[in-house]
């Protein structure tokens, strides 16, 4: 029987209703498999992925496939989101075993978890090069019933070489000081690399199929605001604006879809993620704060209306709200039907507005993606039209927003993660303090209650995911690196000081259960709470960054602003084990990177304290972005933003700029202030 049923993944629900035996990812379903001798089968996806809905209906909801399945396997379905610590090394061992690797992800295992066989999407019949399904399940149980020595082997040599691949990160300490260890990086040849593959024309890097690449669009940011180098921010503003324009933001209701299928950034995958937007706000809101041009600045604004109006779950309790993790590419089985226009409805719509709306939003009568229109700009959108209809286009656009949404959405997968939610808190602080919105700080603050309150855990601090009044599986190391770091964003723009003690207590848990004696790096999974085989290091930036660079951030951080001298040592042994990482392979290590940029032109510390410490933080930011100066607000320990503005009101709001190794004077003209500090 299929046991999906009592599951809170949207993804697991899904499936809850096919003809196949599903288990959940636990114990019942390899205790069946070693009872019973048989083979499993994991089945990996996640509830905005288009192909593995394509394969559910192909297959998992065919009968006749589904008691194949039930025979030979005991089957076991699995959310990405919920088990990435599981997705990595089922991942990585199909990218071994093919060279390729994506979702559906579909893995076979001896009884006792070792892979032996797999691959991505399998059609139900012979096409696109492939066996069918009904092959693959076939051919695989035969292999493994008539040669299982041979797959004992193999298995055992995957998970040796897997084993030994994750090993990343294990070195002999060393004083990274004493021994120059952090020696000269010639940035300039490093950034050579990263514009190496950009594209010059329609922005980002590479050809189709085009990601965002936040991660290399900040580090062109930073060496601008670092170096002064204009090809940098002009190749970062290139791609923000190719970005804006196109047809993967989503002008009518704001946010960006997950990528573009072609070079233009024209016809995108529809899905939306709750870690691509927040990304994207980060570098938007530094773009704006360079540039003060008000079009990033509009751009966040409407990823957070979007983000406020239909991916956020209010908490009565705790007062505090929660962001959802994505929403789906598809409605009514199309993909993209909820997105698009046809060039008649629009013109029925807009009526006298129409040729406007028409000639800035490119439409074509056939339509401009697979006989509909998906609406973008160009540079010459505005040369189309008159000022008349500029005027107009914001309540154009929240007109056929209301007709939109009278239409059947994509599914939202309202699960909450506590690593995407910290993503986005962190970013809509920035957010704040870069444009001077004092809005997106106090969302990140009800966003924080709730994560505080809704995921702590008294056995192993936090939980990763939340749904339903219900928080379960021990939380990542990406988890609780990206939220040790948005409490420091949070801390340093409210003077909190209760945020800081969150995030020592985190950065204590992080040593203590994730790393290794020997390694210099963080392992995924908690090593108590291990699921498999293989707990991976991450050190790449893939589609989130890596947690190894966060934490090593969030360790330079804390060593300044608590005194904790020692995390300092941590994170120059970190920084220095990725050096030639970040020189080879600039682009995968754009979060490394910018931390080695910081460190080379030196960190400048800005400690405030006072009544009107929050004010002038917000002041400094507005003044410009310098990646390499860290501002914090000061007061008594323990105290939080309210108490310790109220001991100070009646005294002055004292800055202290430390840089070089040298603290000056404490100072309170703020323009003596940015004149020590840009």
């Amino acid at each position: 029987m299929n046991l999906l049923g009592q599951e809170t993944s949207p993804y697991l629900l899904q499936h809850a209703s096919n003809p196949v035996h599903w288990f959940p990812w636990g114990d019942a379903a390899f205790e069946k498999a070693q009872a019973e001798n048989k083979p499993i089968l994991v089945s990996i996806g996640y509830s905005s992925c288009h192909w593995c809905h394509v394969m559910e209906h192909e297959s998992f909801e065919n009968q006749e496939t589904a008691e194949l399945m039930n025979a030979l396997f005991i089957n076991i379905k699995v959310d990405r989101e919920e088990y990435p610590d599981v997705d990595h090394m089922y991942m990585d061992a199909v990218q071994a075993m093919t060279g390729s690797g994506g979702w559906p992800l579909n893995v076979f295992l001896t009884p006792d978890k070792k892979p032996f066989y797999g691959g991505t999407y399998f059609p139900p019949v012979r096409a696109f090069n492939r066996a069918s399904w009904k092959e693959i399940l076939v051919n695989v149980s035969q292999y493994f019933t008539q040669n299982r020595d041979e797959v004992e082997k193999q298995a055992l040599q995957f998970t040796n070489h897997l084993l030994t691949a994750s090993q990343l990160g294990t070195v002999d300490f060393k004083d990274p000081i004493a021994d120059d260890a952090l020696p000269e990086l010639d940035m300039s040849k490093l950034l050579e690399k990263v514009l190496a593959h950009a594209d010059k024309q329609e922005g980002g890097f590479g050809t189709a199929p085009k990601f965002p690449s936040t991660f290399a669009i900040k580090l062109l940011l930073d060496y601008y605001a670092l170096a002064g180098n204009t090809e940098s921010l002009h190749q970062a503003l290139l791609s923000l604006d190719k970005m804006r324009m196109g047809g993967i933001y989503d002008h009518i209701g704001g946010g960006f879809a997950r990528y573009s299928t072609d070079k233009f950034w024209l016809a995108p995958h529809f899905e939306k993620m709750l870690y691509d937007n927040a990304l994207l706000i980060e570098v938007y809101a530094i773009a704006f704060s360079i540039t003060k041009k008000q079009i990033y600045k509009d751009s966040i604004t409407e990823i957070v209306e979007w983000l406020t109006r239909e991916m956020t779950f209010s908490d009565q309790k705790h007062k505090g709200i929660g962001f959802y993790s994505a929403q789906d590419a598809d409605s009514e089985g199309v993909e993209g039907k909820y997105y698009t226009w046809s060039y008649e409805e629009l013109q029925e719509f807009l009526k006298g507005d129409f040729e406007e709306f028409a000639a800035y939003f490119n439409l074509k009568k056939e339509g401009n993606w697979e006989h509909t229109n998906i609406l973008h700009e160009t540079p010459a959108s505005k040369e189309h039209v008159s000022s008349i209809f500029l005027e107009k286009l914001p309540r154009i656009k929240q007109e056929l927003l209301e007709i939109r949404s009278k239409r059947i959405k994509p599914l939202t997968d309202d699960k909450i993660l506590l690593g995407w939610n910290a993503l986005m808190n962190k970013a809509l602080t920035n957010a704040g303090l870069l444009t001077g919105e004092n809005a997106f700080i106090d969302l990140a603050e009800q966003n924080m209650i709730f994560m505080l309150e809704n995921f702590k855990s008294e056995e192993h601090l936090f939980y990763h995911t939340y749904k339903n009044g219900l928080a379960k599986i021990p939380a990542f190391a990406d988890d609780l690196a990206y939220l040790a770091d948005a409490l420091i964003s949070l801390a340093n723009a409210t003077g909190n000081a209760i945020y800081l003690d969150h995030s020592k207590d985190i950065t204590n848990y992080l040593l203590q259960n994730f790393k290794a004696e020997n390694s210099v790096l963080l392992d995924f999974a908690n090593h108590q709470f291990q699921q498999v085989e293989i707990n991976k290091r991450e050190i790449y930036d893939g589609a989130m960054p890596s947690p190894n660079a966060i934490f090593c951030n969030v360790l330079d951080q804390l060593s300044t602003q608590l005194e904790m001298f020692e995390w300092s040592l941590k994170a120059a042994q970190m920084l220095d084990y990725m050096r030639n990482h970040c020189q080879h392979h600039p682009s995968s290590f754009g979060i490394w990177s910018s931390l080695w940029q910081v460190k080379l032109v030196g960190v400048v510390d800005v400690k405030v304290d006072g009544g009107e410490a929050s004010k002038i933080v917000m002041q400094l930011h507005n003044k410009g972005y310098k990646p390499n100066v860290r501002y914090s607000i000061t007061g008594e320990k323990g105290k939080n933003s309210k108490e310790v503005n109220e001991q100070a009101r009646e005294g002055e709001t004292r800055i202290v700029i430390c840089k070089n190794q040298v603290c000056h004077k404490p100072i309170t003209k703020i323009d003596e202030a940015i004149a020590l500090i840009f």
